[in-house]
């Protein structure tokens, strides 16, 4: 279903105190643990922390010590010492896989911070990185890195003020993985899950084997939620082969009418084990209520044979649908509570996997063009036509043509040029006022990362929107589109001469909700001057840079720890387009009138020619 406003809750074990409230089905305690609770703020299965258990590196005074952070009331805090590197260690009891930590920050929050987990109190590992912290509640996820051990441990680098740090509280949230069993169990509680693709952080895979889900199957709780698309699945790693007689599922509202229970020895090749019959799927199809009606479902699936194998997931093949109101139907994705495994077998040695690092190395050239030639490479690029390579988008008002009107190499630089014929336009996807030029890479080169890079000067004047940028290769796959498929803008400028902007797009970070940054020009410097614009994309993230200077940094961990799943592992290729009108200016000048976006005084500029992007060259550096 649709995402709420906030996000759900993580997992089976809070190590903090939380407010208690009723709880459908707890999991194993890990030591020195009390009763288990409902941590009210984040919907999830809670224990509390004994407040001795929590050190730090040093407090402001005796009334503000380290463990006011875990005595459940929300007006005291911890305040540290007036050090840039103090800090604040939380002793769980045992070790434990964590799925999140939460902060909640006084005034005087951490600019710069680490998150680490160690098992012995002595070696840190660290797993959450800040690095521009605005203070407030800041939730951690852990998902998809490998984070266990004893102890968690806020580490400063900055403060944000001249006092110390100080927090209200620290939760930490996790739970035991199941041990291997030579009796029936649930061998899946804790362990490592996966999927493919889900909404943001909080409804990530790792909420389906943390223990926890509402009486009523319909509160908005700890949950996995796909995106919206039929094709989707999610699945439990159980650490060692295992005898498997029956599965669990506990459904939110927007259920999985059809769908297939599936084992793998290797997370890779799957055999099928169960599917529901054909009136278990014609009932489950006919039940169709409103979003506010529906409730969930408990499926208690008992294989028709014990199956066996260290893999086991839920592979959707057809989604709920809900009225929309009547008698109009939508469908949205696939959302589960808990996934629960039965039987002998397993191991609590499971483990997520380490994420990719980068190989280091020199960079070498692998794609270069700076358009000297008597016309556009047509080796290097493709040029792109509205209803033929794609259709409108954004509200944007021009039709992208194939013409040197639109598109030529000039004094050598690429030139993408605005031209205005009322009317004059037809193309497969309707008539247009406007032509321009957009030209990518796709199927010439694309390419898993490197150093990305054009110099560039652009035209100034409201709606005028330019942009140097990246795609997965995969966006025409129904199986993936955007923004399962990633975009990466290396520079967008809608008409002001004094800023750009760059960001990402993916599943949970889209639209008005991406990852971005505005940079102002060094100097008093304008967009309609030449500049160069680039991106480093690595495995570990991307470094944005304008005139060698970095104006965004956004690393891997810190996207999928706080917005949602990280999409830059594969093929993106380069486009450069010139655009007129659309949400993203729209959004800025508040123009409606004559073109959404674009106003008259702009209309008459492009209508008396010179409005136009131009491109000295474009640079690909990687790895080899």
């Amino acid at each position: 279903m649709p995402s709420r406003t906030t996000l759900a809750a993580t997992t089976a074990a809070l190590i903090a105190l939380a407010a208690p409230m009723a709880f459908a089905a707890p999991a194993p305690k890990p030591a020195a643990v009390q009763a288990a609770a409902w941590d009210t703020d984040r919907a999830a299965a809670a224990h509390a922390a004994d407040p001795g258990s929590v050190t730090a590196s040093g407090s402001e005074n005796d009334a503000s010590g380290p463990g006011a952070v875990a005595d459940g009331d929300g007006t005291t805090r911890w305040s540290s010492n007036f050090a840039d590197d103090a800090w604040i260690r939380v002793d769980l009891g045992s070790v434990i896989r964590v799925s999140s930590v939460t902060l909640d920050w006084e005034a005087a929050y951490g600019k710069k911070y680490v998150l680490e987990v160690s098992k012995n109190g002595t070696d840190w590992t660290p797993f959450y990185t800040e690095d521009d912290g605005t203070g407030g509640s800041v939730t951690a996820h852990t998902y998809p890195q490998e984070v266990t051990g004893r102890y968690v441990r806020m580490r400063g680098i900055q403060r944000a003020t001249a006092w110390g740090y100080s927090l209200y509280s620290f939760k930490v949230y996790g739970g035991e993985p199941a041990p291997a069993s030579t009796t029936r169990s649930n061998l899946a509680l804790n362990q490592p899950a996966y999927g493919d693709f889900y909404q943001h952080a909080g409804n990530s895979p790792a909420f389906v084997t943390d223990g926890g889900w509402p009486a009523d199957l319909k509160a908005d709780q700890s949950r996995w939620s796909s995106d919206w698309n039929a094709n989707r699945w999610v699945g439990v790693d159980l650490g060692a082969t295992s005898t498997i007689d029956s599965v669990d599922l506990y459904w939110e509202a927007a259920y999985a009418v059809d769908y297939r229970i599936q084992v793998s020895d290797d997370n890779r090749t799957w055999r099928t084990v169960y599917q529901p019959s054909a009136s278990e799927v014609a009932a489950r199809r006919a039940d169709v209520k409103s979003p506010g009606d529906a409730v969930g479902r408990h499926d208690t699936v008992q294989l028709p044979t014990p199956a066996t194998g260290r893999y086991v997931r839920m592979l959707g093949v057809e989604r709920r649908s809900f009225y929309n109101p009547a008698p109009a139907t939508a469908q949205f994705g696939y959302s589960l509570y808990e996934f629960q495994v039965w039987g002998t077998g397993g191991s609590a040695n499971a483990a997520y996997p380490a994420l990719p690092k980068d190989p280091g190395g020199a960079y070498t050239t692998t794609f270069f063009d700076d358009f000297t030639g008597s016309g556009l490479d047509r080796d290097k690029w493709r040029v792109v036509r509205t209803g033929t390579e794609m259709n409108p988008v954004n509200g944007e008002s021009q039709a992208y043509v194939d013409s040197a009107d639109n598109i030529r190499t000039e004094n050598g630089a690429l030139v993408l040029q605005s031209k205005y014929c009322k009317g004059c336009t037809q193309t497969p996807a309707g008539t247009f006022d406007f032509t321009s030029g957009r030209i990518d890479t796709n199927t010439k080169f694309d390419f898993t990362y490197g150093k990305v890079s054009a110099r560039m000067k652009l035209p100034v004047g409201d709606g005028f929107w330019p942009a140097f940028w990246m795609l997965g290769s995969d966006v025409d796959n129904p199986d993936v589109s955007w923004p399962g498929s990633g975009e990466t803008d290396i520079m967008e400028n809608i008409g002001y001469g004094d800023w750009t902007s760059s960001a990402l797009h993916g599943p949970g970070y889209s639209a008005d909700g991406n990852i971005g940054k505005q940079q102002t020009y060094a100097n008093g410097g304008r967009a309609d001057e030449w500049h160069t614009y680039g991106v480093e994309w690595t495995p570990e993230g991307m470094t944005f840079t304008v005139d060698d200077r970095v104006v965004q940094t956004t690393s891997r961990s810190k996207l999928e720890s706080t917005r949602g799943k990280w999409v830059f592992d594969h093929n993106q290729y380069v486009i450069l387009n010139l655009a007129l009108g659309g949400a993203y200016p729209a959004g800025w000048n508040k123009v409606t009138s004559p073109y959404w976006g674009l106003p008259q005084s702009s209309v008459d500029r492009v209508a008396q020619g010179g409005v136009k992007a131009e491109i000295d060259w474009v640079r690909v550096e990687q790895k080899k």
